[in-house]
């Protein structure tokens, strides 16, 4: 009895025990070496399982495994491997008594793909290496789910590193040989979504093609989704993909691509669009005038991929403005890029050239040329680089070269060459010649800010060269109907600042170019200073006494409408003051006019009255905006600074009594003007 009672308590405790073993698991760490063999025999690559396996029997068969770690055999340094959290695949004990395992859910958590990178191909990159043979066993799997995976890029040599991370996926394998993956990513810092559907070759083959769909989603990079189709082949490590062909946006597309990766991948694409939209990010409002980002660019990831890539494209759209035709033929070999076209169709015109980016250093250096020809300025100016202020016809030839690691080191290391020529348009926004007048009255902060002004132009041309981010020109001309201007000046290309002194000529005629005679200077040359957005604009009273005299005759010429028939009551003031001018014939104002302002019939002036008035203000504000001083005696060309406390002035010298049309024709602010201007 006893020993019935012994029994019986045993085999009590045994089913205890396999029923929360069957519950809980058993460790199985026995099963280690014969996972781990078994891969290695179906995939050629080496498995480590350092972390704990466990079976679980209820309510399905459980395998766990924790810790794992994949990798080629042939590597030694052991950069390249895939190393995994844990693997939970479910099956049924029925399969696996059957010896034909029927996985219904493999789950893998946190796989981290280590890639190193290389600067260089292998030498026997070339060789074709034996296509990779995997021998399941008769195992079958339903579904892959893969919990934040990634895809880590480093090269330690150069302390590089790159991340596909936040890898969510979900493939399910059908039973007609479909597979289905949707998951999403982030790429860099960009979110990405994808759904790839496969299917796979009904017999296993040496070269396989599968017909693959594809739809990928990345709204940073791509304004539109891209979607298509493509047979994929594996021959050796070569990925071959033929037959491309889908949409990006409303434009289809078509080609082939190939992808070697046996060490440094060599990538080779070839598309043809309809139409390819390329998305450039616009500057936030108001933002015109801030300086240029210091924020690093990175582009040392060239250094570790080659590449042939030719895009063609019936009409393509970057940002907001649109090409066509588009052919650009790209070569990446040893981190540096050439890229170039011979034949970009731009807004009536045509735009040539080649861009060269060298990565190979610590601070990436580019050099470009380019030529562009009847090319329609504002569309292409205000599409590119969102600048609306020019129209016309452009030429341009450019041949710049820079160094940097951000957008302000690469504007203050450019050097170069570059000549730009607008024809027949117009400025947008600005009205020189009203401008110009407007600087009678005070000087300008900025430039007029208008859709109702503007300046239509016959030609605006330049040629700049460039040296450390100073853009210097001597030949600025500016030919319009009613404005001339010539000029010379440098734009600070890294601070976004400039200084131009231009000689500005107004014609005094609203027959504009169609007069004979030759515009009227303004009489003093002009600067514009400061930034780009608003420079201040005024006279440069230090440039009108460089030539006293050339001064005093385009006032004269300019101010008739003011003193009279050929300028004689200002002649009579100024040679009154011993300055050079010379009363007309017959004294007075050269036709005893008692009104100067009257306008003769028939005289085309509308300009000169108004003009001519506005001389005195003009030269006064210019006296208190000039720098300089002077000391000394006689004639001085220089500007004596205004002192805090007014000293005493000496009384100006009378005019001459014998001659009262003087008196009449006399300006007050004007001979104050003069005779401080002339020190007289």
């Amino acid at each position: 009895m006893r020993a019935v009672k012994f029994a019986g308590a045993a085999i009590a405790a045994v089913i205890i025990v396999i029923g929360l073993l069957l519950v809980v698991g058993i460790p199985s760490g026995f099963l280690t070496t014969t996972i781990a063999s078994r891969v290695e025999s179906a995939t050629g690559y080496r498995l480590s399982i350092d972390g704990t396996t466990k079976i679980s029997l209820w309510p399905t068969l459980n395998v766990t495994l924790n810790d794992l770690t994949l990798q080629d055999p042939k590597d030694r340094s052991g950069i390249t491997r895939l190393t995994v959290d844990s693997v939970q695949a479910d099956m049924s004990l029925s399969s696996v008594w059957s010896g034909s395992p029927k996985i219904s859910e493999l789950v893998v958590t946190h796989p981290v793909l280590h890639q190193q990178l290389l600067r260089e191909r292998l030498p026997n990159a070339g060789t074709a290496s034996k296509p990779l043979a995997l021998d399941t066993g008769g195992a079958t799997i339903d579904r892959v789910k893969v919990i934040d995976g990634e895809v880590a890029f480093a090269r330690v040599r150069d302390r590089v590193e790159g991340r596909i991370s936040a890898i969510n996926a979900d493939a399910v394998i059908g039973r007609d040989r479909k597979v289905d993956i949707a998951g999403t990513a982030r790429v860099g810092d960009h979110p990405t979504k994808f759904d790839i559907k496969a299917l796979t070759p009904a017999t296993p083959a040496e070269r396989p093609t599968i017909p693959v769909d594809f739809a990928i989603d990345m709204p940073d990079v791509l304004k539109s989704q891209l979607a298509g189709h493509a047979e994929m082949r594996l021959s050796g490590d070569v990925v071959m993909i033929n037959g491309v062909n889908g949409r990006l946006g409303d434009g289809a597309f078509n080609g082939w691509a190939s992808v070697d990766i046996a060490s440094k991948p060599l990538v080779k694409v070839d598309l043809d669009f309809q139409r390819l939209v390329i998305p450039v990010a616009k500057s936030p409002e108001g933002t015109s005038g801030q300086p240029w980002s210091n924020a690093p660019i990175d582009v040392s990831g060239l250094n570790y991929v080659d590449a042939q890539i030719r895009i063609s494209a019936n009409e393509a759209v970057i940002g907001d403005a649109r090409l066509a035709p588009l052919a650009l033929d790209a070569k990446l070999a040893g981190g540096v890029l050439k890229a170039g076209t011979a034949n970009l169709g731009a807004y009536d015109g045509q735009v040539s050239g080649e861009v060269i980016l060298d990565a190979t250093t610590g601070a990436p250096s580019f050099a470009m040329h380019s030529d562009l020809v009847g090319v329609r300025a504002l569309p292409l100016l205000q599409g590119l680089a969102e600048f609306d202020r020019i129209d016309g016809k452009l030429q341009a030839k450019l041949a710049l070269r820079s160094a940097g690691t951000s957008q302000r080191a690469l504007m203050a290391n450019m050097q170069g060459t570059a000549f730009v020529n607008f024809q027949d348009g117009a400025i947008r926004g600005i009205n020189i010649a009203q401008m110009i007048r407007s600087l009678t009255s005070g000087t300008l902060s900025g430039w007029q800010d208008s859709e109702a002004q503007s300046t239509d132009l016959s030609q605006l041309s330049a040629s700049f060269r460039i040296d450390k981010g100073q853009a210097v020109t001597t030949d600025l001309n500016l030919i319009g109907p009613l404005v001339r201007v010539t000029g010379a000046g440098t734009i600070a290309l890294d601070t976004k600042m400039m200084g131009f002194r231009v000689e500005p000529k107004l014609v005094m005629t609203t027959e504009g170019q169609g007069r004979a005679s030759e515009p009227v200077g303004f009489g003093i040359p002009v600067m514009i200073q400061g930034s780009w957005s608003q420079p201040r604009i005024y006279p440069d009273m230090a440039g009108m006494l460089d030539n006293p005299d050339a001064a005093y005759a385009k006032l004269r010429e300019m101010g008739k409408g003011l003193f009279g028939p050929d300028g004689a009551g200002l002649g009579n003031i100024l040679g009154s003051l011993g300055l050079g001018g010379t009363a007309a014939p017959g004294g007075g104002n050269a036709a005893g006019n008692a009104n100067p302002q009257t306008q003769q019939p028939g005289q085309s002036n509308p300009l000169g009255g108004p003009l001519g008035e506005a001389i005195g203000n003009l030269i006064q504000q210019g006296l208190s905006s000039g720098a300089g001083t002077s000391t000394g005696t006689g004639r001085s060309r220089g500007l004596p600074a205004t002192p805090s406390t007014p000293a005493p002035q000496a009384s100006p010298a009378p005019p001459a009594q014998d001659d009262p049309a003087v008196a009449q024709q006399d300006s007050q602010p004007m001979n104050d003007v003069l005779r401080q201007l002339f020190n007289r």
